[in-house]
This record gives structure tokens, C-alpha cells and sequence, in this order.
């Protein structure tokens, strides 16, 4: 088969969440499997170098006509990468954004993507027969593909229902589709564009990151408003459980680490656990377990905001991580004042410290539950980082509590006392040192990989492509 994929972001070039590292794994997996994948990125002056392969040509975005051009990353071995250079749009600080904020014109660089996208596709001969698209970033591609009745079948993976590229209606225009396409069976709603609305929609098949998280954004516990929309199209909605890449999370290969370690061997764990603390800037002593909350898990943090003085009048130190999509509660901002050196929370992590969180933390603490296909517990096992979570249907894919002779540390109620208890058992155990250190080398032997993944999509595909 021959597989276009098209993401905003992939690992080691440019990430921020868990699409980088499915567009790093997925594609070579599939080659395996004997299918000819290529990769269309933006070219983000971030990537640093690329060769153009000669190929320009004008996109129509509203009423402008933008240069894309057409360069490549010269990988041996590994799928064809593309990147779409418009040095206006992309060569800036930050993938999203700078700093704090958002960038203004987002619907106008990613609709140019998408499109450009399309463009490329079209001038590949063969046509590609599946064109893959992830999240709300290139979700316009299967509307465009629908608007110009080409001969290709589209899939669209959700990573995270409550990311939509919603933006106001005028930036509609920005697509150049017939009015028929801003209804509320398409890209409308509530009044405002919604680029993800309008691929699950028209993709002929739509694959979120587990089989529990579809569950999830079927119902309103996790749709984010779309699970209407997601119902009435079920029937072309699946779910599976990703794999993680050992190439890219492993801390016994891990270049971002200060010395690497196995579950044999946990002394570099305690390094990168010093060098995560003088990162953040808090004490090394005395030794209480380190907590850290991911944005992937933070569910607003409300729930361990309502235990954050019980927490941090104790032993402990706490890192949390803020993203541009969801703010931590006023509580956390007080606890930045007043437990300094056993608190600090970092803004949109570069790589290095993505895995020097896992790789130093002897927690990692996920209050919300939803997993979004559980990447990140499967992280935080494979580096020793000890889950405590609400037991989900995601995270019981993936964790059994330590009572039942399990690898992590769950509780069964939205209340917040119910994560009380569990951070409670945390700090309990982890005065056993011998135990504390059975249990690491327990959770480090959890493992999930990508290859069933990748047959997973093969069969999608498959359907995909079927007569309706």
C-alpha cells in the first residue's frame, strides 16, 4: 500500500506531545510490514537543515497565493520525510506559539498545511492510496480531499479530543470551500470553524489512541463537546493501544541523561533524579519521594490541588508541567511561594527534560485518569517513574496496583481523598528502600511496543479502502 502521513510534529525533530513520537514510531513499523510511507512535516526553521527536492508551487489560502516549497530530510533507512517550507509561516520560535501564548494566525499556517498537503499528494505518481492525517493540525486534509473528489481514502488519528483548531468563522474563508462546508454537518460549530469536527466528518475512518479513550470520547467525559459528532459517525471510529518506540524512551540508550541505567543497574536513576532537582531549582535533601504531574495527566490539577498543603508539608518534592492548552489551578501558583524548594512547575519542556522527568521522578502522578492511549504510563514503567492514577479504563489496561502485586499505585473515586490515599501509600512505602527499589525494577519491566500498532493500522487501512 502506499501511505502519505502528514503531522504537525515529529520526534527527535520537533515535539510537544504524544503525535511526535507515533509519527517517529509508526511510519518504520509499517515499512516493515512492506508498505511504501512517506511523511509530510512543516519545514520549521527549527528542523534546521533540508534539501529541497525543486518542487514549488502556490497555494490559495483566502485571498493569497503562498509559496510552498518542497524539501526533504535525508534519513537512510527510514521513510521519505517531506517538509513543506513557507518561511513567513514557519520559520518562528515554537511550533504553536512563543513564550506564553498562542500564535494569531494558526488557522492560517495549518490550513496552508493541509492544503499544501493535498497539493502534494496530487503530484506523487502514483497517487497515494491512504492519506494519514493526525489531529487537528492536518484534519482539513480529508474535507479537501472530499471538496475534490479525489481517488484517495483518508484516516484521521484523534491523539486528544479536547484539541480541536477551533477558530472564529471568518477564518473560514481562509479554505476557499464552498459554503456548503461551514454547516453544522461539517466544519460549523457553534458559530466558530472546527478543523477537527470537519476530519472526523469526512475521513472514512477516524482511530483514537486506545480502545478505552474511544469509550471515552463517545460519552462527555472526554468527547470535549464533540462526542455528538463522534457517535453519528461510530461505525468508522476505532481505538488500540499505541506502543512506544525503545529507541526513542529507553534510559538504557538515553542520551539526555546524565549516565544511562537498567532495571539491573539503578544508579544512574539516582543521578538523573539529582539532576532533575538542580534543574528546577529545588533541595536535595532531605530525601522525600519526587512527585510529578504531566500535563498529559493533569485534568486541570483539581484534584491534586485540593491536597497540595497536605502534600507539600511533608517530605516531598513536587514538578508540574504546564502546556498553552491548560492552566493549573490559583492553588499551585500560591505553592510556588510558599513551599519554595519543594516546588516548581516548568513551561513546555524541551526534550531533554521531557526524559529527565521520567528518567528523575520516583512518581508520576496522573489525577485526571484519561490517558489519551496511556503513552505515558507506559514512559514512566519502561524509566521507573512509579504511576499513581484513578483507575480508568485506560490506566487498567496498563497498571495493577501494588496490593495485588502490581507496578503502581491506584484509587477508585473522583474525590480527592481518594488520590490523598494513594500519595499517602507512595510516601509510605518509599521509606522501604529495599522494596521501593523491588517495586522500580518491577515497573521497569512492563513493556509495550509499536509493532501491533502498525498491524492494527495496516487492517484499518484495509477497511478504509473498501467500496461504501
Amino acid at each position: 500500500m502506499k501511505i502519505l502521513m502528514a503531522a504537525s510534529e515529529m520526534a527527535p525533530w520537533v515535539q510537544t506531545g504524544m503525535v511526535a513520537e507515533t509519527m517517529a514510531n509508526l511510519p518504520p513499523e509499517l515499512q516493515k510490514l512492506g508498505h511504501d510511507v512517506g511523511v509530510v512535516l512543516p519545514g520549521y526553521d527549527a528542523i534546521g537543515e533540508m534539501v529541497s527536492t525543486g518542487v514549488e508551487f502556490h497555494v490559495q489560502v483566502g485571498g493569497e497565493q503562498l509559496l510552498a516549497e518542497v524539501c526533504e530530510l535525508q534519513e537512510t533507512g527510514g521513510p521519505q520525510i517531506f517538509l513543506i517550507r513557507q518561511r513567513e509561516l514557519f520559520d518562528r520560535p515554537g511550533i504553536y506559539g512563543a513564550t506564553d501564548h498562542l500564535y494569531e494566525d494558526n488557522a492560517r499556517r495549518f490550513i496552508f498545511f493541509s492544503k499544501a498537503v493535498v497539493e502534494l499528494a496530487r503530484r506523487i505518481d502514483p497517487l497515494p492510496e491512504i492519506l494519514h492525517v493526525h489531529d487537528w493540525q492536518s484534519a482539513l486534509v480529508p474535507v479537501l480531499v472530499h471538496a475534490m473528489n479525489l481517488p484517495v481514502r483518508t484516516v484521521l488519528t484523534m491523539h486528544d479530543a479536547a484539541a480541536q483548531g477551533s477558530f472564529p468563522w471568518p477564518d473560514f474563508g481562509l479554505t476557499n470551500l464552498p459554503g456548503q462546508y461551514f454547516e453544522p454537518s461539517a466544519l460549523e460549530y457553534y458559530g466558530n470553524m472546527n478543523l477537527l469536527k470537519g476530519g472526523i466528518v469526512f475521513a472514512h475512518a477516524v482511530v483514537t489512541i486506545s480502545d478505552s479513550y474511544k469509550r471515552d470520547v463517545l460519552s462527555a467525559r472526554a468527547g470535549s463537546g464533540l462526542e455528538g459528532v463522534l457517535r453519528e459517525q461510530e461505525k468508522k471510529v476505532f481505538g488500540f493501544l499505541h506502543g512506544e518506540s525503545l529507541e526513542q524512551w529507553s534510559p538504557e540508550h538515553d542520551q539526555h541523561l546524565p549516565k544511562k541505567f537498567r532495571a539491573s543497574s539503578l544508579a544512574g536513576r539516582k543521578q538523573s533524579r539529582a539532576a532533575l532537582l538542580k534543574k528546577c531549582g529545588l533541595d536535595p535533601t532531605p530525601e522525600g519521594p519526587v512527585f510529578v504531574l504531566t500535563s498529559w495527566g493533569m485534568d486541570d490539577g483539581r484534584a491534586l490541588a485540593d491536597v497540595l498543603d497536605r502534600l507539600l508539608a511533608d517530605d516531598v518534592r513536587l514538578i508540574t508541567v504546564k502546556t498553552y492548552e491548560r492552566e493549573l489551578p490559583a492553588e499551585f501558583a500560591v505553592a510556588a511561594r510558599k513551599y519554595h524548594g519543594r516546588y516548581a512547575a516548568v513551561s513546555a519542556p524541551d526534550l531533554a527534560l521531557q526524559h529527565l522527568l521520567l528518567a528523575g521522578a520516583d512518581a508520576v502522578v496522573l489525577p485526571g485518569g484519561i490517558m489519551r492511549g496511556g503513552s505515558e504510563i507506559i514512559r514512566a514503567l519502561r524509566y521507573g517513574a512509579v504511576p499513581v492514577a484513578r483507575s480508568t479504563s485506560d490506566v487498567l489496561e496498563l497498571v495493577r496496583d501494588v496490593a495485588d502485586g502490581g507496578w503502581g499505585f491506584l484509587y477508585h473515586t473522583d474525590e480527592a481523598e481518594g488520590l490523598w490515599d494513594a500519595l499517602a501509600r507512595v510516601k509510605r512505602m518509599y521509606q522501604e528502600k529495599e522494596e521501593w527499589k523491588h517495586l522500580v525494577r518491577r515497573a521497569m519491566k512492563i513493556d509495550h511496543g509499536p509493532t501491533q500498532s502498525a498491524a492494527a493500522y495496516e487492517s484499518i487501512y484495509q477497511q478504509a479502502m473498501r467500496p461504501a
